[in-house]
């Protein structure tokens, strides 16, 4: 379970604001000796990234006020009962600087998610025990319309990083010749994502739609790898093209977000040119900052150019798929 924190509070100045953080000495992360301070300042250390990542987007929260022990697990609807928990509404005592965007979900139930615009609101959530932030794929100022296409690259259970790296490559040859450029990063596990930024035209089933089409025709391409098989039972090849994480309400690990596992790895933003070396063990809270550092963000042109999904929606005119319902 995790330690008793002694420690006062601390003040932080992060821009404009002063950030309180409490209890700046509590475990976190035990087995690599880091606490709540240092998670704090891991985030800063990569606050352009982390922010560029979340800018202005609807964001829930995954908490971990407790750290990453033993046995921890995070709460469901099923049993609120875990250690961890997801927050979708802006927390209650939330700084009046902390913007929020109104979403309806498809249940039809409303709420206001945080959607930062500054750093500080970054360092006040990882006080709350923010460990993993899921933005959805919208602006706060459209939150009907995404403005990127998320591709989930998801290995099945025993399944390495090395059988993902492939696909990724096949993904990023499919899109190069639809004149669409995609950025891939680690999701802190086996997986991959891949983000291209796209103009906000389209909604939920016709983005989901795209991802379907894109996955059906890398399947094809490589066969022993890729399947795109929903039934989770039914799926007999290593990789699964997920086109439901684009789905209203379906939100994916942040880059820079920190996987709540013993070994403090994070969501790592890569250039095509890593993939092949790269490992996600290479990339954790001590080792980020360094490269973050010394080379910037990979991902800092992901919004500089806004791609048509015409491409796509046309492939899958010609395959047929049709459009799921949006609730």
């Amino acid at each position: 379970m995790g330690g008793v924190a002694t420690t006062a509070a601390e003040e932080i100045r992060v821009g404009a604001r002063v950030v309180r953080v409490s209890s700046p000495d509590k475990p976190y992360f035990p087995e690599r000796g880091l606490t709540k301070r240092d998670v704090v300042g891991y985030f800063l250390a990569v606050g352009d990234g982390i922010l560029r990542a979340l800018w202005n987007r609807p964001t829930m929260l995954e908490r971990w006020p407790r750290g990453v022990f033993a046995g921890a697990r995070i709460g469901t609807r099923q049993d609120n009962r875990g250690d961890a928990f997801y927050q979708k509404r802006v927390p209650a005592g939330a700084p009046d600087w902390v913007r929020t965007a109104h979403l309806t979900f498809p249940s039809g139930r409303t709420a206001d998610e945080i959607a930062p615009t500054e750093l500080a609101v970054v360092a006040w959530a990882a006080n709350l025990g923010t460990l993993r932030f899921h933005p959805w794929p919208v602006s706060a100022t459209d939150v009907d319309h995404p403005d990127q296409l998320r591709i989930d690259l998801d290995p099945m259970p025993g399944v390495g990083f090395d059988q993902v790296v492939p696909v990724a490559h096949e993904v990023r040859a499919f899109l190069d010749e639809l004149g669409l450029v995609g950025y891939p990063k680690t999701t802190g596990g086996r997986g991959l994502h891949v983000y291209l930024s796209i103009e906000p035209r389209w909604s939920f089933g016709e983005c989901r739609r795209a991802v379907l089409a894109l996955g059906r025709e890398t399947q094809r391409r490589r066969p022993d790898l890729v399947t795109t098989t929903w039934w989770r039972d039914q799926r007999d090849r290593p990789v699964f093209v997920d086109y439901n994480q684009m789905a209203r309400d379906h939100t994916m690990t942040s880059a820079y977000s920190i996987r709540p596992t013993p070994a403090a790895l994070v969501s790592a933003p890569l250039d095509w040119s890593e993939l092949d070396d790269a490992r996600p063990e290479d990339f954790d809270v001590l080792s980020m900052p360094a490269r973050f550092a010394g080379r910037g963000d990979p991902h800092a042109g992901l919004d500089e150019r806004r791609f048509s999904l015409e491409p796509l929606l046309e492939l899958a005119d010609r395959e047929g798929l049709e459009a799921p319902p949006e609730r």
